[in-house]
């Protein structure tokens, strides 16, 4: 299959997402052309970047984050609709996309949001790149949602976190799907001396800050009893949501190639991991165009 050009679909699964790097990485080293993405969550992210030419500037920078870039990119609300903004990472990335619009893409792209309002899907393929991609990731309890155009707006995995349907018209060979919700084994990664010990602090970091974060939001009884927090509830659920949609989805629109990143690589918030998931993308994606062959 070297040298075919492939429609590429990459699924929600928050910070899992950072897999969809290495196998992107790994497609292009094996001959692959992707000539249209769609995406959803942080597939949007991800596929979005890509098709603008900024993912190489993107992997640069969550490579480089620290703590103190970790704790200043998290900016709290106080709006019960989500823990948080966003606002720093929209600046940030921003600044990567400086206002491409979608049609003005290499390629077609599609970003997947959710109008809870509608109680449906919503593609993004024209306008504003940034803002698609927003309304994309905007997961339930941690993101705050969307408002736009009488739309609520929250992430597109709530609806479809694999979505292969927008890439059906689009002229490729055959269509790549990765999606985040594997039962496969997580593959050992080896992981040089500075980054584990970099991940191991930003880890306790991260942790805590989250957690205070979700104290302020929580009641009183709820940081007594102990246990489980009502976001941890919330995001387990549409974890466990997520991953029956995919089979459903899959049915109707079944890809010519899938790549499985394991559910239990990491959390949906551990978006200070990046070189593991990343690595691990890129591993997994390889074993499978090895097969392939």
């Amino acid at each position: 299959m070297k040298g075919k050009k492939i429609s590429l679909v990459l699924g929600s699964g928050g910070a899992r997402g950072y897999a969809h790097i290495g196998v992107i990485e790994e497609l292009e080293r094996a001959g692959y052309e992707i000539v249209a993405i769609s995406g959803a969550s942080m597939g949007a992210l991800i596929g979005g970047l890509y098709a603008a030419g900024k993912l190489d500037a993107y992997k640069e920078w969550v490579l480089g984050l620290d703590a103190l870039d970790v704790m200043a990119l998290l900016d709290f609300s106080f709006d019960r609709r989500g823990m948080v903004r966003g606002d720093k990472v929209l600046q940030k990335l921003a600044q990567m996309l400086d206002d491409v619009r979608i049609e003005e893409l290499p390629m077609p792209f599609t970003a997947v949001a959710t109008d809870l309002k509608r109680n449906r899907e919503v593609w993004f393929q024209e306008g504003d790149l940034l803002e698609a991609i927003r309304a994309s990731i905007s997961i339930p309890s941690f993101f705050t949602p969307v408002e736009k155009e009488g739309m609520l707006l929250v992430d597109g995995g709530v609806l479809n976190p694999l979505p292969v349907a927008p890439t059906m018209a689009s002229y490729s060979d055959l269509t790549v799907a990765v999606s985040l919700f594997g039962e496969n084994p997580v593959p050992k990664i080896a992981m040089p001396e500075e980054v584990r010990a970099k991940e191991s602090s930003l880890d306790a970091i991260v942790s805590e800050i989250v957690d205070r974060a979700r104290s302020w939001i929580g009641s009183r009884s709820e940081r007594e009893e102990g246990g489980y927090h009502l976001f941890d509830v919330i995001d387990m659920t549409i974890e466990s949501m997520q991953k029956t949609l995919v089979g459903y989805r899959l049915g109707g629109y079944p890809p010519d190639m899938m790549i499985e990143i394991p559910q239990q690589v990491c959390s949906v918030l551990d978006f200070h991991k990046a070189y593991e998931v990343i690595e691990t993308g890129r591993v997994l994606a390889r074993e499978v165009l090895e097969k392939s062959k």
